[in-house]
């Protein structure tokens, strides 16, 4: 019924359009038709150019608009009610700004009235695709806007985007449970097809990390401090997954989230913001300082000769001179130095006299 409709409406303004022309050169009297051609001719000419355009071209245009509509509904349907109006708004934004600046175009007749319909359509574009990329920074979005369906509370922030190897990891959990962390959570559909490959993995180890991150995941959908959220990325080449998680994180104006080395080099030359982990827990562990005492544990020999090895609770190394002789014995010990790596910080002690 509205594919009717649509070519009804299509081949009326067709029509239209055709006998307004025919009436144009009716009056020009192009090649003297006036003089043996009626009058009404022109409007029969219409009609009948009309009927035909009606039986052959409407129901390909009808159909056309239809598929449109119907791939702009699906579209929206997919939107979050934030994500539509911010879009509205950054529309709205737009269509002003390009008025106000059209106002001293609107003089010039048609060539004003076209620039001034051009400058709609670019601002308008262009308000629609910087609203959806800022949308997670607009307070009156963030507020206190609640999801119904999860109870989940937005806050503004940029969106942070975890890969493979911090969803395996597993630490971003509890740092989400925290609260720490601001913004929406992405979690890309490559990401989870690659957690999806790996734990089908023929590789027991393997297997385990693919089906452990798996069960991460769910814990993080589970946790009702930050809203997460799976989106489909998909680019023309052919690209590997962490370029698609830099061109993702480009394109959407996000934080990527990892404890991966390599990646975090790579989007620092692309000029992408990444959110290390590892980083992270170097930075809030607590700091000692030479000549503070402390009791450890040595649990084995170390690289060199007479060195014994202890840990504190958050995994640091120390190394204690001398302590291969106290072996599984707790000892105090003073700290004599301490060593900032990149794998991490260690410390270097001696039994306390």
């Amino acid at each position: 019924m509205v594919k009717r409709a649509i070519e009804f409406i299509i081949s009326a303004v067709v029509t239209a359009v055709l006998c307004f022309l025919l009436q144009l050169l009716y009056s020009a009297n192009v090649a003297k038709i006036g003089e043996y051609i009626p009058e009404f001719a022109t409007i029969v000419g219409g009609v009948i150019l009309g009927i035909i355009f009606f039986f052959t071209f409407a129901p390909i245009i009808s159909s056309a608009i239809i598929a449109s509509m119907d791939n702009f509904e699906s579209r929206l349907v997919k939107m979050s009610v934030k994500e539509l109006l911010a879009s509205i708004f950054g529309v709205v934004c737009g269509l002003v700004i390009a008025n106000l600046v059209g106002m001293t175009f609107s003089k010039y007749d048609i060539v004003g009235t076209g620039i001034v319909v051009l400058l709609n359509i670019i601002f308008g574009i262009l308000g629609y695709r910087v609203a959806r990329i800022k949308k997670d920074e607009l307070p009156v979005l963030n507020g206190n806007l609640l999801d119904v369906r999860s109870g989940k509370g937005s806050v503004s922030g940029r969106p942070k985007i975890l890969d493979t190897s911090v969803i395996i990891d597993g630490r971003i959990l509890d740092l989400l449970k925290t609260g720490f962390i601001e913004g929406k959570v992405i979690i890309p559909n490559f990401v989870l097809e690659e957690l999806r490959h790996i734990a089908d993995s023929s590789d027991s180890l393997k297997r385990n990390r693919g089906r452990r991150g798996l069960d991460i995941l769910n814990e993080i959908q589970r946790q009702m401090i930050v809203s997460v959220e799976i989106v489909e990325f998909s680019t023309k080449e052919n690209l590997e997954v962490d370029s698609k998680l830099l061109k993702m994180a480009e394109k959407m104006d996000a934080y990527v989230v990892t404890n991966d080395f390599n990646l975090n080099k790579v989007a620092e030359f692309q000029g992408v913001r990444v959110l290390n982990i590892n980083e992270l827990s170097n930075a809030i562990k607590p700091v000692v300082l030479p000549g503070e005492e402390m009791q450890v544990t040595v649990i084995k020999a170390g690289k060199e000769f007479g060195q014994g090895v202890a840990y504190l609770n958050d995994g640091t190394m120390i190394v204690v001179e001398g302590g291969n002789k106290f072996i599984g014995e707790t000892i105090d010990v003073v700290v004599t130095s301490v060593l900032q790596t990149a794998a991490g910080r260690m410390i270097f002690a001696r039994k306390k006299d």
